[in-house]
């Protein structure tokens, strides 16, 4: 099968924080789309990998994707390495995405640093025909990267205000992650009661960045080309104007 945009996430979860109504909004388009789990997120405070994946089958339906896999690397310490650099290629070769989406390399978390860089690397890779998987070389036309540190403007933002409510579904999913006080395992970043309005605040920002309700920002190296300048500020002109 193959996808118009995969994305990957170091754990169940990352994905759905930060591009979830981007997804939910090409799934509602028509687009083939995915999410690849580099862990099973076994060293998680709460929770276990079993009902994590659970919960990411359920998130899965909520957005409608495609696919869903889990390469099943170590959480905790995810490597780039040739070995695992190798999984991620697989996997590229198999959905030939147009579009990659994955976390900034930026981030406080190693796990996420690792996975932008080992698909990064990847999405280069996978189209040298030297590395031979048994499948045919490829290479996606973009790498979109999500979960901005606070100094990095986006991009781009994608309006995702009329997917709120199916992004925050999908999120809900992880019900072992959040907040729940009838739950007796050590608290969390996710934990906490206002985890959940601070990431409603960050999509709120990147809407007012562009005039909408919520929105969800990305990054990409390089400079965008726009074919048609007067087609593409109508265009912009009239999402304004709704």
């Amino acid at each position: 099968m193959q996808l118009d945009i995969l994305a990957f996430g170091a754990h169940p979860d990352d994905v759905e924080l930060y591009a979830a109504g981007t997804l939910a909004k090409m799934a509602a388009r028509g687009y083939a789309t995915g999410i690849v789990d580099m862990t099973r997120g076994e060293l998680g405070t709460r929770g276990t990998p079993a009902l994590r994946a659970r919960e990411a089958r359920e998130a899965a339906r909520v957005l409608g994707l495609k696919v869903r896999e889990n390469l099943g690397l170590p959480d905790g310490r995810i490597p780039v390495t040739p070995q695992s650099r190798l999984l991620v290629i697989r996997m590229l070769r198999k959905y030939r995405p147009e579009v990659v989406l994955v976390h900034h390399w930026d981030e406080r978390h190693p796990d996420h640093t690792s996975t932008s860089h080992l698909v990064t690397q990847a999405a280069h890779h996978a189209g040298l025909a030297k590395i031979q998987t048994g499948q045919r070389r490829f290479r996606p036309n973009f790498i979109l990267y999500y979960m901005l540190p606070a100094h990095q403007l986006p991009s781009f933002v994608v309006d995702v205000s009329d997917f709120t409510e199916q992004r925050q579904a999908a999120i809900r999913s992880y019900r072992s992650q959040l907040f729940d006080p009838e739950r007796r395992e050590p608290a969390t970043y996710l934990s906490h009661p206002d985890f959940l309005t601070q990431v409603e605040n960050i999509h709120s920002y990147y809407g007012a960045l562009i005039g909408k309700a919520r929105g969800e920002g990305f990054y990409t190296r390089g400079i965008l080309e726009v074919l048609d300048p007067v087609d593409f500020f109508k265009q912009q002109a009239r999402n304004r104007l709704r």
